[in-house]
C-alpha cells in the first residue's frame, strides 16, 4: 500500500480553496453512513460516528452531506461526531431533493423549499452559517433562474457563505452563474464515468472546485481492467488507483470517496501518496474511451 497508517494524513493531496476557506484536496462523502437505500440510520450507529471522528483526525476537513440523506439522519451524525467543530472543517450540504422511501428520490427546488431545507440543515448541523449550499438537482418545474436565486438569497441573508450546484450542464451552469458567484460543481465524474469532462474543462478554465460524485463508481472501479492492471503493478488497491487518477486529473478536483469502514477510509487517504506517471493516466483514459 502507499503509505503505513502511522503517516496517514490527508494533507498529502494538498490544498485547495472555497471561496476564502482552504481545505485538503481529498474530501469525504458521508452519506454512506446512513442506512439501506440511504434511508434511516445504520445499522451500527456508533461506527458511523466514529469513522467521521477517524476523518477529522487523519486530516479530512471537507464533509459532504445533504439534507436528503437519511432524511436529516446524516447532517445530525455529522453534528453528533464533531461538533464543536474544528476551525479548519467545512461542511458542505445540499438542498432540493426529496425523499419517499429507501432508494427514492424526487426533486423540489421551489424557493420556498429551498429556504425551508436550508432552515432545517442550519439546525441540524448547529450552524449559524454553512459555508458551502449546494442545490442538490436541477428542478424542471422550476426556472432554473428561480433556484439559483433562492440560494442567493440565503447568502444575502447571511445563512450561507458560498453557492455550488449539482447534477449539471454546461448551459445550467451558465444559467447559474448568471445569478450568483458559483464556487463549486458537484457532478457525477469518475476513471470510467466521464460525461462530465466539458463541464470539468470549464471548471478548470474558470477556476471553480470539481467534486466528482461516485468517485469510486459505486464501488465498481474494480470491475476496470486498465485499473485492476495498474493496481497490481503497484501493489495499490483500484480504489487507490482511482483516487489517485481523480486528484492528477485536476489541481481543482476535490474527491470524497465515502465509506462506512474504517479500514477503507485509511486505505483511500494512502492514496494521497500515490503517484501515477503520464502513461499510467494515459492508459486509464484510452480504457474509459473504448
Amino acid at each position: 500500500m502507499p503509505s503505513m497508517k502511522s503517516t496517514l494524513d490527508a494533507a498529502a493531496a494538498g490544498t485547495i480553496s472555497i471561496g476564502e476557506r482552504v481545505v485538503h484536496r481529498l474530501g469525504f462523502g458521508a452519506m454512506r453512513l446512513c442506512g439501506p437505500g440511504v434511508w434511516g440510520p445504520p445499522a451500527d450507529p456508533e461506527n458511523a460516528l466514529e469513522v467521521l471522528r477517524r476523518a477529522a483526525s487523519l486530516g479530512i476537513n471537507f464533509i459532504d452531506t445533504a439534507n436528503a440523506y437519511g432524511p436529516h439522519v446524516n447532517e445530525e451524525q455529522i453534528a453528533a461526531a464533531l461538533y464543536p467543530y474544528p476551525a479548519d472543517l467545512v461542511i458542505a450540504t445540499k438542498g432540493g431533493s426529496t425523499r419517499s422511501g429507501p432508494g427514492q428520490w424526487g426533486r423540489d427546488c421551489r424557493p420556498a423549499s429551498l429556504k425551508e431545507a436550508c432552515e432545517g440543515s442550519l439546525r441540524r448541523l448547529r450552524l449559524d452559517c454553512i459555508d458551502l449550499y449546494q442545490l442538490h438537482a436541477v428542478d424542471p418545474k422550476v426556472p432554473y433562474t428561480e433556484q439559483v436565486g433562492a440560494l442567493k438569497e440565503l447568502q444575502d441573508a447571511g445563512k450561507i457563505r458560498h453557492i455550488g450546484v449539482s447534477n449539471v450542464d454546461e448551459e445550467h451552469l451558465e444559467i447559474a452563474r448568471s445569478v450568483a458567484q458559483i464556487v463549486s460543481v458537484q457532478n457525477r465524474y469518475n476513471a470510467m464515468y466521464r460525461d462530465s469532462e466539458n463541464v470539468l474543462q470549464i471548471c478548470n478554465r474558470d477556476g471553480i472546485v470539481f467534486i466528482p460524485w461516485f468517485p469510486l463508481e459505486a464501488g465498481d472501479i474494480p470491475q476496470a481492467q486498465a485499473i485492476a492492471d495498474l493496481a497490481r503493478e503497484k501493489k495499490a488497491s483500484p480504489h487507490q488507483i482511482a483516487i489517485a487518477w481523480l486528484l492528477q486529473r485536476s489541481p481543482l478536483m476535490l474527491p470524497i470517496p465515502g465509506t462506512s469502514s474504517l479500514a477503507h477510509l485509511e486505505e483511500n487517504i494512502a492514496a494521497t501518496t500515490l503517484q501515477l506517471s503520464d502513461g499510467d493516466c494515459n492508459r486509464i483514459a484510452a480504457a474509459a474511451e473504448t
